[in-house]
């Protein structure tokens, strides 16, 4: 599996089970905060994943993030 993949599926992971800042998706996919930072930007302009509140955000997943449960 390629690195990217790996790292967006750990971290969509994580966001099915709840909403969370990007240090707590770094912790517990063991993925740096820059690399969760890196893909949070990409699935958010993927509309995957969107961000709320001010800093620290907490990021959770959109209509269409939610489509991969059922999909």
């Amino acid at each position: 599996m390629r690195n990217g993949l790996s790292a967006r599926t750990k971290i969509l992971d994580v966001l099915e089970q709840r909403s969370s800042g990007a240090a707590g998706i770094a912790r517990e996919t063991s993925l740096s905060y820059n690399v969760v930072m890196h893909h949070l930007r990409l699935l958010q302009h993927e509309g995957t994943v969107d961000r709320r509140g001010n800093r620290p955000y907490v990021w959770m997943l959109t209509g269409l993030g939610q489509k991969r449960l059922v999909g």
